[in-house]
Order: C-alpha cells, then structure tokens, then sequence
C-alpha cells in the first residue's frame, strides 16, 4: 500500500467545473469532476472539500490565507465516485477522508475495491497510514473478498 500516498511536503494541483472560496470558514469547495494530482498520486470525484488549518493553529507570525494558497491543509473530504491511483495500485468508494496531521486516509462505501494489477480486494472501508503504507480493510458485517493473481508475485520478483 505504500503507493497510495498524500503528501503535505509536495505541491497538489488541482482542477474542477467549479471553486468555491469560504475564507470565514476556512475551507476550498471543488465541484463538477474533480481532479487532484500530487506527485505520483491522482485522485478523481465529483466533490472536494478542502479544510485549511485555523490561524490558531498555524505558524507563529503567520497569516493562512485559502485564497492565497499560504493555509496548510488540514483536512480533505471527496464524494461523489472516489477514484484515487498511485502507480500500479488503484482503489475506488464512494467517499474518502484525507487527514494531513494524523497522515491517514480512508475511503468508504457500499464496495470499495483495491487493485493492483490482477490483485483485487474488496470491503467496505480502506484506512491506509501514509507514512508507513500499512492499511486496514474491513468487511462491515460482510465478508472481506480477496482475488491474489500468483503471477503478479513472479512479475514482481522478476524486478
């Protein structure tokens, strides 16, 4: 999992039909096909909700402006057909959670799929820790579904 990856050091671009700016509340609103790029990292939906860090919390002397882009992000929410990609790992929900301070992020819905090549994993909910890659999927009262492709391990052994 350590392909799926946000990362508050990098840039992150971002383009959708529609930006709302709520500097009061603190927050970026994306609408209409959304997509957000950093680094090697892609992520698509229909709605993205971007919370910015309060003054409070941000650095001494520092003035966070969302419509300046000097606000660190906090938080990020999307919904609407969550597609995010990374390399050779995809996985689709029906919204995700991207927390910047804690480094997780989560994705949720009725069928959320991982892959990797053949590789498939399908559940509920995928919380993945950035830093380490470690994830977590689980079934909500399902059953988790795992498809392996045994030459997908040869491939990668192969490298």
């Amino acid at each position: 999992m350590d392909g799926l990856k946000l990362n508050s050091d990098e840039p992150i671009q971002i383009e959708s039909d529609l930006l709302e700016i709520r500097e009061q509340e603190k927050i970026a609103v994306f609408t209409g096909n959304v997509k957000a790029l950093q680094g090697t990292t892609a992520l698509q939906a229909g709605k993205m909700i971007v919370h910015y860090k309060d003054k409070a919390n941000a650095a001494p002397g520092a003035s966070a402006s969302v419509a300046s882009g000097s606000a660190d992000i906090d938080t990020i929410d999307v919904t609407e057909k969550v597609f995010l990609s990374s390399g050779t790992q995809q996985a689709t929900a029906d919204t995700g959670h991207f927390d910047m301070a804690a480094q997780t992020f989560t994705l949720e819905g009725d069928r959320v799929v991982l892959s990797e090549g053949q590789n498939v994993f399908v559940g509920c909910k995928l919380t993945v820790q950035m830093e380490s890659g470690e994830a977590r999927l689980d079934s909500c009262g399902r059953r988790v579904q795992i498809q392996l492709d045994p030459k997908s391990q040869q491939q990668q052994q192969k490298k």
